[in-house]
């Protein structure tokens, strides 16, 4: 419960809520881009900036059309977690600047990077299963072996999730601890 209260301690201050704000909108943005970026790139071709603008503004719908009610669901959940755990890393790294070393960054910023990187892997949308992850493996000639998992490849999403959860917890934990050494 203590590490809750530190985590909404930090939220409730206006730079880092903005900071979850920003960062989340943009990992959300990429997400549910990310399956139609050549329909952008064939749109932004041939169209007014308003109609590109109107189209891009209307891909933000596939989330509720493209993507299974699970997959959009940990979509959202990924953003809005890789967003605190940004926030709560910057505040963390801001408030170390000022006391002792911060050589223990490395252990929670890496399980932040691999919980969205996980997150990234697990995105996908309803038709062409997870995106990024069967593009890289039929470059291997394996994408078959999704079809061996038992969630057709959601559960990179599920283990971003919970990467991104244990991120959170860590700095958390590393926020409230005093800044001495213990004995």
């Amino acid at each position: 419960m203590l590490y809750v209260r530190a985590l909404i301690a930090v939220i409730r201050q206006p730079l880092y809520l903005l900071i979850t704000t920003l960062v989340a909108g943009i990992v959300f943005t990429f997400a549910v881009w990310l399956p139609s970026l050549s329909l952008i790139v064939i749109v932004a071709k041939n169209a007014s900036l308003t109609e590109l603008l109107s189209l891009m503004w209307s891909l933000y719908g596939a989330i509720g059309s493209n993507f299974t009610a699970i997959s959009a669901s940990y979509t959202t959940i990924i953003a809005i977690l890789f967003g605190l755990n940004v926030a709560l890393l910057t505040y963390y790294i801001r408030k170390m600047r000022g006391g002792i070393s911060n050589a223990n960054i490395g252990s929670t910023g890496a399980a932040s990077a691999g919980g969205l990187v996980s997150g990234i892997f697990g995105i996908g949308c309803a038709a062409c299963g997870t995106f990024i992850f069967t593009s890289v493996l039929t470059l291997f000639g394996i994408a078959g072996v999704l079809s061996y998992l038992p969630f057709g490849g959601e559960e990179f999403g599920f283990l971003g999730v919970g990467l991104l959860l244990y991120s959170l917890y860590s700095l958390s934990k590393k926020i409230t601890d005093p800044m001495v050494c213990p004995i």
